[in-house]
């Protein structure tokens, strides 16, 4: 029992834990973040990760009624903070951050930075997304896309019990694809959720501009909540009409591998972004590990006029959990759903690890294309990497030997 507490003095003690919360909350808000280590040529890391369940405004967590709530306890707990989509907005750099409560249920609300690496701040309230005539359970992963027909959509994955399973199995879920459209980010028009040949979708995102007259999807086809089943990669589909989203048919344009980082699922990440050398794409792979699903991430590039046609495939990763973001909720994942470009040419890249934070690395367009059109694809064979590696290595001794010019 501390001594406020055992002075027998409620008010004292109340607004004492009160000021000790929100000065916390205060200096992690304001804390600088910094450049972690020399980077590896293509992007840098920042040591600290951006958002945290510790960055929710205390008045979300906690009853600030003495009344109520004399010894300050937390009343609605926040469990983490992740998986944000991404936007430029009003010169301030906006996530769209899934923030999971105790209860386990998740919900989507803005945080804002004056630069794009620190002193990330919620909004007063979180996002007030409108439900269809089939109520979501949980609504998750939300993809920010500036539209060429003049709305902001966000596109998530809305999770509901399946109809299907028996009574006694309370864990079985049906994942969609869930759409909203915007003007100001305050204010949504929830539209229907997407159709399509597949029995669940995942990891879906809306192509930023029209493709012959069509809206333009990225797909996850799966016949399960997890599992992929027949499900073969990235899909491709078009539709007519934004306001009834349906789809006839998915052409998968960036397919499962064996033995590769994406051999057991893989899903687009945010919407690509256009340069002049073609689309560039970052999204997520999967596979199996001893001890589990590692996610990483990885790029590739699409055709300018045929955004559906894969133009560059570097081999290997992008990106992984460094040793301090591997631990958390789900061990060993990386995730992004959000990034920007900044009209210098900075890249903003907003990735989760473990299902808990949030974590920002910072390269440049001219790097980040560099990386995709140069970096060699991977040849799916040992001896073929042997061949490949060995290569590079007598191109560089030949240079050492040479002297570097």
């Amino acid at each position: 029992m501390d001594k406020i507490e055992a002075s027998g003095n409620p008010a004292e003690r109340f607004k004492t834990r009160l000021a000790a919360l929100e000065s916390a909350y205060e200096s992690l808000i304001t804390r600088p973040n910094e450049k972690a280590g020399n980077g590896n040529g293509i992007f840098d890391r920042y040591r600290y990760p951006v958002l945290t369940a510790a960055h929710t405004p205390v008045f979300w967590r906690y009853d600030l009624n003495p009344e109520t709530n004399p010894y300050l306890m937390e009343r609605l707990g926040v469990e983490a903070a992740f998986n944000a989509g991404a936007i430029k907005w009003n010169g301030k750099y906006l996530m769209a951050v899934r923030v999971e409560g105790a209860d386990r249920k998740s919900f989507l609300a803005f945080a804002e930075s004056p630069n794009g690496i620190d002193n990330f701040r919620f909004w007063d309230y979180p996002v007030v997304m409108p439900e269809t005539s089939d109520p979501d359970t949980n609504v998750y992963d939300v993809r920010l896309i500036a539209h060429e027909d003049g709305w902001i959509y966000g596109v998530f994955c809305t999770e509901r019990k399946e109809k299907n399973a028996p009574a006694s199995d309370t864990s079985a879920a049906n994942a969609q694809a869930g759409i909203a459209r915007t003007r100001d980010l305050v204010n949504w028009e929830r539209l229907p959720d997407l159709k399509s040949p597949s029995a669940q979708q995942r990891n879906v995102v809306l192509h930023p501009e029209f493709v012959n007259g069509k809206y333009a999807f990225y797909t996850r086809p799966q016949d399960g909540f997890i599992d992929t089943g027949s499900g073969g990669g990235i899909g491709w589909a078009l539709c007519d009409d934004i306001t009834n989203p349906v789809v006839y048919s998915e052409t998968i344009i960036d397919e499962r591998i064996y033995h590769t980082i994406k051999e057991v699922k893989n899903g687009q990440g945010p919407t690509p972004l256009k340069t002049g050398k073609g689309w560039l794409h970052l999204a997520h792979g999967v596979r199996n590990t001893a001890s589990g699903l590692r996610y990483v991430l990885y790029m590739f590039m699409t055709d300018l006029k045929e955004p559906d046609r894969v133009i560059h495939r570097p081999g290997g990763y992008f990106l992984v959990p460094d040793e301090t973001e591997l631990v958390g909720d789900v061990y060993n994942v990386a995730f992004c759903n959000g990034w920007i470009l900044d009209d210098d040419g900075t890249v903003f890249i907003y990735y989760a690890t473990a299902d808990t934070r949030m974590h920002v690395a910072v390269s440049h367009i001219d790097r980040l294309l560099d990386y995709a059109m140069n970096t060699p694809e991977d040849p799916l064979r040992s001896a073929a990497c042997v061949e490949q590696r060995s290569e590079l290595i007598r191109k560089n001794l030949d240079i050492m030997k040479r002297g570097i010019k």
